[in-house]
């Protein structure tokens, strides 16, 4: 499997509101003689994982994600009601093609800043839309009495991702997402330095208003203690509001952590349900 993505990589290289108009995506849009494809995907994250649509030009997403504890504790925790990390960002479009965006996780009080831009666009006459992803993150939990020789720079960690999405028909689209994450802190024992990812995502329309999500990230570090981020969800349509419900491995959302920090195994019923909501201004 590991050799399968790596390959693809090489050959390569909310709950969700929205307003009614992001629903009404017409089959191609006639742009200088050349079919543009609606978006792949309907929201800004396939599961977790960022997704090829961008906020349109001028609009404000406020951003409210939200993971709870590991189901498997069971009873005692409330099957993970009792424990859960939340992430509240904002998302601007600066023009169609590029959007930053700001948000806060209480797990790690880690602090993201990203940039999103379009670099091509899926037409008649090119097969993929290709996305732009990069962020800096700032881990502000970490701790002098931990750590005394801590430095400002210690604390950031960087991201960059190509995000390739091809709409296959009005079902199905699917995203491959080669992936590169360096951080100025680690424990060399536990994670490397640099660490580079193929991720696979796909969304499949099951009915009118309901669609089946589902992402996976191979991470080639040289050690095995995190494990891969494995997440499914579900979209519902419901008349300008898109709900994204998930499961996943991984409780952390923001993005480096999502990738990195995923402790769960499937097979063991360690995984986390949660949401993602988008309000849109």
């Amino acid at each position: 499997m590991t050799k399968t993505f790596l390959l693809l990589s090489l050959f390569t290289s909310g709950l969700a509101f929205s307003q009614d108009d992001l629903l009404k995506d017409i089959d191609t849009i006639q742009t200088d003689n050349t079919e543009i494809s609606p978006p792949a995907f309907k929201a800004l994250q396939i599961v977790t994982g960022q997704s090829t649509k961008l906020a349109a030009k001028k609009e404000w997403y406020f951003v409210v994600a939200h993971r709870f504890g590991d189901v498997s504790k069971g009873f005692k925790d409330f099957f993970g009601l009792d424990d859960a990390s939340t992430k509240l960002g904002a998302i601007y479009g600066l023009t169609d093609a590029v959007s930053l965006s700001l948000s806060r996780e209480t797990n790690l009080k880690t602090f993201e800043g990203a940039i999103k831009y379009r670099l091509v666009q899926q037409n008649a006459k090119f097969p993929v839309d290709i996305v732009g992803y990069n962020v800096v993150a700032v881990n502000t939990d970490l701790s002098k009495d931990n750590y005394p020789g801590l430095r400002f720079s210690d604390r950031i960690s960087y991201l960059s991702q190509a995000l390739i999405s091809r709409r296959f028909n009005e079902n199905f689209s699917l995203q491959l997402t080669p992936s590169y994450v360096h951080k100025n802190l680690y424990e060399p024992t536990v994670e490397d330095k640099d660490q580079f990812f193929t991720g696979l995502g796909g969304r499949y329309k099951i009915s009118k208003r309901i669609s089946v999500n589902a992402e996976y990230f191979v991470n080639y570090d040289s050690h095995s203690f995190y494990k891969n981020p494995l997440s499914i969800g579900m979209d519902i349509e419901t008349g300008g509001h898109v709900f994204q419900l998930l499961f996943s491995n991984s409780q952390l959302n923001s993005d480096i952590g999502y990738l990195t920090n995923a402790a769960g195994k499937w097979e063991k019923g360690q995984i986390f349900f949660g949401f993602n909501l988008y309000r849109v201004f």
